[in-house]
């Protein structure tokens, strides 16, 4: 994953920051971090700054001075659109939230949303719109009056739902994809929401789709609850996660991303209202040319939780 570019205001300094990431590339870490250092020293205010500081001082082993780097840039910063409370939390020195920084999604959408496309399908094997839809039309043939594409992205998923939608509307949490989604032509809506404090006015759904969005939170049941009010009577409730192999309900990974076990996602669609329709374990997507297994999961008969 490159860096998030941010200038820090002050030309010198981004001079020094330019170098420090040369220095990075040839695996030059602690001169690198030193650079940086000295850039900061320029700009004190960068909040980017500390948080790339804190990445590259980790790289060399110095995880203390990590620490130290990751809370000046909260400090200066307390939305985290850096991601740096993540970071704290994976070293030991922050305890494990239930969700990622809402600023830090937004923030890395935004930036990847010019490139997302290519880089997930073409460079990561990206699959979850295909295994969904495969699902979807398995559990349930036909089509469905309205369906709502939750995390929507660029609209790589509503590319496969435009078929069986009636109206299809999606919602996500950044602005610039949505702009990719809306250049797509397939949506009927589109709208921008932070999906963990997700208001919707509009009628029932017979279909919610939410592809790829559960590994930026921990803890599910919050979501479910929602959708679980969004969906009309036999409505359909298509999703995945990450799958965690070990113990416990969930774990925040080295990637930032949050993966689930097959039990606490039985338990959390169970306790509001859901029964599994399908549940497939398959591999949906390549990460550091390492298969990463999913969840894909299509869950219905909604009743009072």
């Amino acid at each position: 994953m490159k860096p998030l570019q941010a200038s820090s205001g002050d030309l010198n300094a981004d001079r020094r920051a330019d170098y420090a990431e040369m220095l990075f590339a040839d695996g030059d870490h602690a001169a690198a971090a030193e650079l940086l250092l000295g850039a900061l020293e320029l700009t004190p205010q960068w909040a980017m700054g500390w948080f790339r500081l804190g990445e590259m001082q980790q790289a060399a082993g110095a995880s203390d001075l990590a620490a130290q780097a990751w809370r000046v840039s909260l400090q200066l910063d307390p939305t985290d659109r850096q991601g740096a409370a993540p970071y704290l939390q994976l070293i030991g020195k922050a305890p494990v939230s239930d969700a990622l920084p809402s600023a830090f999604v937004e923030t890395l959408f935004d930036h990847y949303a010019g490139s997302f496309d290519e880089s997930l399908v073409d460079k990561l094997g990206y699959r979850l719109p295909e295994l969904l839809d495969q699902a979807i039309r398995t559990a349930r043939p036909g089509r469905f009056p309205l369906a709502l594409d939750l995390g929507c992205g660029t609209g790589l998923m509503g590319q496969r739902l435009r078929p069986i939608a009636g109206r299809l509307e999606g919602y996500d949490i950044s602005t610039g994809m949505l702009k990719r989604a809306r250049a797509k032509g397939v949506y009927d809506f589109l709208g921008k929401a932070d999906l963990r404090d997700f208001s919707y006015a509009g009628p029932k759904a017979e279909l919610v789709t939410v592809a790829d969005v559960f590994i930026y939170v921990g803890a599910l049941d919050g979501m479910v609850k929602t959708i679980a009010g969004l969906l009309a009577e036999n409505g359909l409730f298509a999703f995945s996660v990450e799958r965690l192999s070990g113990s416990g309900d969930f774990v925040l990974l080295p990637s930032r991303r949050y993966a689930h076990s097959e039990t606490y996602v039985r338990e959390i669609l169970a306790a509001n209202g859901f029964s599994i329709l399908s549940l497939e374990t398959t591999v949906i997507r390549q990460d550091r040319r390492e298969p990463v297994d999913g969840l894909v999961v299509v869950a219905g008969e909604v009743h009072a939780a």
